[in-house]
């Protein structure tokens, strides 16, 4: 994994806002049909246009924006057996179901998951109701094809691919399948393995998604002691190593944020509580939420848990949930916190979450979205002329 050796590198979550093109194609999409090739041939030109737009923006390390994916987790539909939308049978629950934020908000968040930019995709009826099995090879490869295509020629120091950790799958979809959680994870975990390592075969860095494990905190009632929640956490940080168990630690960094929703956020779980936890995650970057008015001083965090020699943070230092474009000198600050103390070869810029987790979940317009790169680069070559 490339390190910011001479100036700050930058990157992002992964997804990008999906053009209207291809959430139309999505939407009649069915889980495990492959695209037609009229499909195909639209969403290679879109990657190739998300791409180069990366580039011209500044972004040092791209994602292909997940325009093949329904959203950064429900796309696993898509790619594993066992799963089917059930009304007739309990769901997972959680999240908006349990939420103590959303409940004590609850007037707020109708009005706020009502709006234009709400559009939440809930996964409460689908389900596992048989054995899970990998099935997206074939999606796997065509994402690959159009994104070592669309890098052809652009001059970046390398580029990520997301998929989603086996614990945010769990938690997400109710099992009425296997006998124990511990089964349920072990064959989510076996599943995504094939995933990952095709990623990391082809030679990209395989970023792990994994909001699900933190912000399950939230549905906690009453809420968990920290001892409670890192014994929550480790069941499921022990799963996702074993599926990451053979790949190189340096080309795999992990993501893990607060939940990508405009909401109060006032249960979040506190970084403190669970840093040295997630640091026992086979990974050599760890992708954090830093902008935001909830988390941004956290930073501080970091002169009390030593982060681990060799390993790398991408701390967000430009947010999803505002409109508001962050000053180049606000982001460069930002980047010298965390510089001054992990060291700035141990810092690369990044973004707090993906701008769009799903087809109807558009966190910002996309005008936006690309200006907030731009301000990214800028403030990322501001903080490196400070600490070079």
């Amino acid at each position: 994994m490339k390190r910011s050796g001479s100036r700050i590198l930058t990157t992002h979550v992964g997804s990008l806002v999906r053009p209207a093109e291809m959430v139309e194609i999505l939407r009649r999409k069915a889980d495990g049909a492959p695209f037609s090739a009229g499909d195909r041939a639209i969403l290679a030109r879109h990657v190739a246009e998300g791409v180069r737009m990366q580039e011209e923006c500044g972004i040092d390390v791209p994602s292909d924006g997940e325009y093949s994916k329904s959203g950064f987790a429900q796309y696993i539909t898509d790619r594993l057996t066992g799963f089917e939308t059930r009304n007739d049978l309990p769901g997972r629950g959680g999240g908006t179901t349990r939420s103590r934020d959303r409940r004590r908000f609850a007037e707020a968040y109708r009005e706020i998951e009502g709006g234009v930019q709400g559009g939440t995709t809930s996964m409460a009826n689908s389900m596992c109701t048989g054995p899970i099995a990998y099935r997206g090879s074939t999606a796997v490869q065509t994402d690959l094809a159009n994104f070592t295509a669309a890098l052809h020629g652009r001059s970046f120091e390398e580029a990520f691919i997301p998929a989603v950790a086996p614990g945010t799958i769990e938690l997400q979809r109710a099992n009425h399948f296997y006998k124990t959680e511990e089964d349920y994870l072990g064959a989510l975990a076996n599943a995504m393995r094939v995933e990952y390592k095709m990623i990391v075969d082809a030679g990209f860095i395989l970023q792990i998604d994994d909001p699900r494990m933190v912000t399950e905190y939230d549905s906690m009632d009453p809420a968990p002691s920290p001892e409670e929640y890192r014994r929550f956490a480790m069941v499921r940080i022990e799963a996702l190593n074993y599926a990451l168990a053979g790949l190189p630690e340096d080309r795999v960094r992990y993501h893990m944020c607060w939940g990508s929703w405009h909401g109060p956020h006032t249960t979040d779980a506190p970084l403190e509580e669970i840093a040295p936890v997630i640091l026992s995650i086979k990974a050599g970057a760890f992708s954090l939420e830093a902008a935001n008015p909830r988390h941004e001083h956290e930073y501080h965090v970091w002169e009390r848990v030593k982060l681990p020699e060799g390993k790398i943070l991408i701390p967000g230092v430009v947010a999803h949930t505002t409109n508001c474009v962050e000053h180049p000198e606000l982001i460069a600050e930002r980047i010298v916190r965390y510089a001054r103390l992990v060291g700035r070869e141990n810092v690369i810029a990044g973004v707090d979450c993906g701008f769009a987790q799903g087809l109807a979940t558009a966190r910002v317009h996309p005008s936006i979205m690309w200006e907030k790169f731009r301000m990214l680069a800028e403030g990322a070559r501001l903080a490196s002329r400070r600490l070079w």
